[in-house]
């Protein structure tokens, strides 16, 4: 598949800052999403509209983008977590769907968006976006993939009886696994990046939750406003630093 002449890649390289940033991004979303919800009892249905017409807003920024915006790429990203985390709580706490059966429901709905995109294009590979068309698969995949995220962390700090911290350093241990068999192994990259894509989400469930959740519950008490404002400014000190090294590359590179 032919990159179109007028398009320019918009999204990130896939490098270890990236999936910290991705996991910064995910925990906030948390802290952000619960804030809104819980904390300043909006409830879950009227969060989840509000938050996901910010990522329709976020998002038609990002398709109109004529190149990769390091600010607006990552603020699709919190959008699709703080909406993901929303929806996924109106499904599983409101509808009733539970954790178990909101997350194969969304995981189901994952897969179908992947075999879509992958019978529609050829690939899954995110280096080879090409057209605006991938681009929105690629946006699909990272809500549903967000939203299916929350429902497993909580089901990990919940049903499973790990408890928040628990469902932390199970998630993150798979992750590491992960990238353990990024570095030693043959297995489909595509593969290992969608998995720790999808694996990301829960960690920054659970590890939000440790933040935010009361000393008696396995939390550090440290509330959905404080844990937002802490994750927000670290998020913003390294999407500048993401920004400022973009700079200088396209400055090398004789880019404007």
């Amino acid at each position: 598949m032919e990159k179109s002449a007028s398009y320019e890649s918009k999204l990130p390289a896939i490098t270890f800052t990236f999936w910290v940033m991705k996991i910064c991004a995910t925990t906030l979303g948390e802290t952000a999403g619960d804030l809104l919800s819980m904390t300043l009892d909006i409830g879950y249905a009227k969060s989840s509209i509000l938050l996901f017409s910010c990522f329709i807003l976020s998002l038609t920024a990002q398709l109109s983008a004529k190149r990769f915006y390091p600010f607006l790429y990552w603020l699709v990203i919190l959008t699709t977590s703080t909406a993901g985390t929303t929806i996924s709580d109106y499904m599983d706490r409101t509808l009733g769907l539970g954790y178990m059966l909101g997350s194969a429901v969304l995981l189901g709905a994952l897969l179908i968006i992947l075999f879509t995109w992958r019978l529609s294009l050829g690939t899954l590979e995110v280096s080879k976006i090409s057209n605006v068309k991938a681009e929105v698969f690629y946006w699909m995949a990272i809500l549903i993939s967000n939203t299916l995220g929350t429902a497993l962390g909580d089901f990990l700090a919940d049903d499973s009886g790990l408890g928040f911290l628990g469902g932390a350093l199970i998630v993150g241990a798979a992750i590491a696994g992960i990238g353990i068999a990024y570095s030693v192994t043959t297995v489909s990259r595509v593969l290992l990046f969608w998995l720790a894509f999808i694996l990301t989400r829960p960690f920054g469930a659970t590890l939000g939750d440790v933040l935010t959740k009361p000393f008696d519950k396995g939390g550090l008490n440290f509330g959905t406003i404080g844990s937002s404002a802490v994750l927000g400014i670290i998020l913003v000190i390294l999407v500048l630093f993401s920004h400022q090294k973009l700079r200088s590359q396209r400055l090398a590179a004789g880019l404007t």
